[in-house]
């Protein structure tokens, strides 16, 4: 019996230990980078905005694009219509976007989008870097000046700061943005720092003309983006991060909405694990590759609600087994001390989101989230691609 009870703490602590140490040494390294010297602004960009039927935001996104500080000459605003039945072309057009108008019932969802958009301008051969900015995003103007002063590095990848536009509309938006600054500034500052891939986050990277050809785009699984990081890392190359620039989006408020959201990301992302994890452990550590090494950790360590759960999990088993046989009181150690990692992770991660006193009044909603992400992993999970609905305010 013993035995048995010393196995299921085993299978609890390690994958614990491990995530918890992970994410802790990514915080240590989560100081601001520093922005490099001015490019000479020469590079030609093209910018895709993926769409299917978001006539409601497409013109502030197309608006927003045309405020870049980036010579006119030197960048093309490209739309990608995709299976759209409402006005998005249209409105995409009247805003100052080229339009590409594309219908494929079969072949349906962000990455088929992608990949007719990008085979346009590869065969185009006029930009010398494509960018990927989402349908319902507000950039920065120094968007394209972040990639083009790395790719003039040497840098064939980068990813921008992938922020919220409505932090303070309800407290799900306040707990995702604390997320999001945990998951996207604290673990892209540490990986940047490293020298490893950051990854694709799906809103804002950009991919050079070059590296494009090199690795050609074919990722259509329910979490593209990720699945194209992963890619780009497998094929020698890193994704390095732009700190001082962003795209930022509207996060949804719904339950309902949300629910759908997490269900396709959550299926994506798993299906990630089984197919990349292990080989690229394995391929990381054939090759010495610390690239690779970092992408295969990344895609094992859970989403940190999940992370909390195990971490939580293994604090109760510890402290109730303690109670009755002392011998165990280690096991409740290790639980706090997982506890305390995530919590310094948490924390930094608030800090960096901007969200104040309202973000972190938001983290009391952490036991309702934890619940509502359980009967997620319960739930149904889908297989194929569904648009995330939009809110009309």
């Amino acid at each position: 019996m013993e035995f048995l009870v010393i196995v299921a703490l085993a299978l609890l602590a390690v994958p614990a230990v491990l995530s918890c140490a992970y994410l802790l040494v990514l915080t240590l390294l989560s100081a601001r980078l520093p922005v490099p010297a001015q490019s000479s602004r020469r590079l030609r960009f093209a910018v895709i905005v993926p769409a299917h039927n978001e006539e409601s935001g497409i013109e502030r996104t197309v608006g927003s694009l045309r405020t870049l500080a980036w010579d006119a000459d030197r960048l093309r605003i490209y739309v990608v219509a995709d299976n759209c039945t409402d006005q998005t072309a249209e409105r995409a057009a009247a805003a100052g976007a080229q339009v590409l108008v594309r219908q494929n019932a079969d072949l349906r969802g962000k990455g088929y989008a992608l990949a007719h958009a990008f085979e346009a301008c590869l065969a185009e051969g006029w930009a010398d870097a494509l960018v990927v900015v989402d349908a319902d995003a507000v950039v920065s103007a120094n968007l394209l000046e972040a990639y083009a002063a790395r790719i003039e590095q040497g840098e064939c990848a980068v990813q921008a700061h992938y922020g919220i536009l409505n932090p303070m509309e309800s407290w799900r938006t306040r707990l995702i943005s604390v997320a999001k600054g945990a998951f996207h500034i604290v673990r892209s500052r540490a990986r940047e720092r490293l020298g490893v891939s950051c990854g694709i986050r799906g809103n804002g990277w950009c991919v050079t003309a070059e590296l494009l050809r090199k690795v050609p785009y074919q990722s259509f699984s329910l979490t593209e983006d990720l699945e194209y990081g992963i890619i780009i890392g497998r094929s020698g190359f890193r994704v390095a991060y732009a700190d001082e620039a962003h795209a930022n989006a509207d996060m949804v408020t719904s339950a309902v909405i949300a629910r759908k959201q997490r269900q396709r990301w959550e299926a994506g992302r798993m299906d990630l694990v089984r197919r990349f994890a292990l080989d690229t452990l394995g391929r990381g550590i054939r090759a010495r590759d610390r690239v690779q090494l970092d992408l295969a950790l990344d895609l094992m360590v859970l989403p940190l609600s999940y992370v909390v759960i195990n971490v939580l999990a293994l604090l109760v088993c510890g402290v109730a087994l303690s109670w009755w046989m002392p011998g165990f009181v280690l096991t409740a150690w290790i639980g706090l001390a997982c506890l305390f990692a995530l919590l310094v992770h948490v924390l930094r991660g608030w800090q960096l989101s901007g969200t104040g006193i309202h973000g972190l009044t938001a983290l009391l909603y952490v036991p309702a989230y934890l619940v509502w992400k359980v009967v997620i992993m319960m739930g149904r999970k889908t297989s194929e691609w569904v648009r995330t609905e939009r809110e009309v305010s």
